[in-house]
């Protein structure tokens, strides 16, 4: 059963809708799930980051505040009323993380549907809530439909496209293996993943011999989060640090199918910004003839971002870099409380930017929830993959936040 890191339970004649997270502040040494009931609640969680990635932190959001309205009392409000609470409700969420694209586009897809609602000629409050109710919870199922849509692409290129896949498919001896960085799973998305969710759905097709997943370096999100979820999920895995991937490439020739990871923005031209480490993947890829996959969503894809000279870069805390946190192990190998350890020597300069950008001339595909679009004449160009999407703010559609 894949790990399920938001719990949501919408209303029904027994009682209204609930909502829990998996702290992942705790991770991976405990499995704790923490009670969201109210807004306040919501905004503690994604404010200490018991909840991560971008679509989770925009999808939580959104449930919390239904999971609020939910069990409110009905104060007899009009439509208006109703959408001006829901509005003010949304903005308090999105101060949680003001700078999460993915929180002020939920935010602001949702505003515009309560505003709608409250805009018909037979609306009042509770026609307003529900809607809200029911929009919100559509924003999760099309998240995890959208994630397990890319796995599934992303799991049939590899398997079509590269040396180590069409080899398997006349050789059940043949080794499938997959490379990635950071966390894209469950932990970052509504349910299943991206990146994440290429090597779910190949473990699941049976096609997977082994998957591989960096330490990520300085905030550990392979070895604290990713590999809590292969592990959670009995896929066949080895942690390594950022400083092996060559050394693996090199050893596993022709058996290491693809590195497939996740991305923050990409660029109208293809241009990748992720966790830093990515762009240095990409290069040994190139070099050792191994397939460099990204796989999003489309809400991902920035096509007002012309090149990834236009991405800013955040740069983050050097504590990050220079002090490490874990649970103390005892003489028994029991884990004891966290402490905080120092790992470099006091005074030294850092620089600790959080991503960094592949060029698109590194990537062979970008695998989406409608496709792998691949490089013409080695240009990417998404315009195919957007066709659909030409009325999407007619219709206020709030699903896909994706990103992670």
């Amino acid at each position: 059963m894949v790990l399920q890191a938001v719990k949501y339970t919408p209303t029904s004649g027994e009682g209204p809708a609930s909502l829990e997270i998996l702290d992942q502040l705790q991770l991976p040494h405990r499995t704790v799930y923490e009670p969201i009931k109210t807004c306040e609640d919501g905004f503690d969680a994604i404010k200490q980051m018991k909840v991560r990635g971008a679509p989770a932190i925009a999808i939580v959001a959104a449930l919390t505040l239904a999971v609020e309205l939910s069990t409110a009392r009905d104060e007899a409000r009009s439509a208006a009323e109703a959408r001006d609470h829901i509005v003010q409700r949304l903005e308090y969420l999105k101060k949680s993380r003001p700078t999460a694209v993915n929180l002020g586009d939920a935010v602001g897809k949702l505003s515009k549907l309560v505003a709608t609602a409250a805009d018909t000629s037979d609306a009042n409050s509770q026609t307003v809530v529900k809607d809200y109710i029911a929009a919100a919870e559509r924003m999760m199922v099309d998240d995890v439909a959208d994630n397990k849509a890319i796995g599934a692409n992303g799991a049939k290129w590899i398997w079509e496209n590269t040396q180590a896949g069409k080899s398997r498919a006349t050789s059940a001896v043949q080794d499938v293996k997959i490379l990635t960085i950071c966390n894209t799973g469950s932990l970052a998305t509504a349910g299943y993943g991206t990146a994440l969710g290429v090597i779910r759905s190949l473990h699941n097709a049976d096609r997977l011999s082994h998957a591989y997943t960096l330490e990520t370096r300085p905030y550990n999100q392979g070895s604290r989060l990713t590999a809590y979820e292969l592990v959670y999920d009995n896929i066949p895995a080895t942690l390594i640090t950022d400083s092996m991937a060559g050394s693996l490439m090199a050893r596993e020739g022709s058996n290491l199918a693809a590195v497939v990871v996740g991305a923050d923005r990409v660029a109208a031209n293809g241009d990748t910004a992720n966790k830093i480490g990515t762009y240095s993947l990409a290069v040994l890829a190139r070099y050792h003839g191994v397939k460099f996959l990204v796989a999003a969503p489309r809400t991902t894809i920035d096509r007002a971002t012309r090149s990834g000279k236009d991405i800013v870069i955040e740069e983050r805390a050097a504590d990050e870099v220079t002090r490490i946190k874990g649970p103390q192990i005892g003489p028994r190998e029991e884990l004891g409380e966290p402490a905080m350890v120092s790992t470099a020597a006091i005074g030294i300069n850092v620089w600790n930017p959080a991503f960094d950008v592949t060029p698109a001339e590194l990537i062979d595909g970008i695998i989406t929830e409608v496709g792998v679009v691949e490089k013409a004449a080695s240009v990417f160009n998404f315009d195919s993959i957007f066709t659909y999407m030409a009325n999407e703010d007619a219709d206020v559609k709030p699903s896909s936040i994706g990103g992670m």
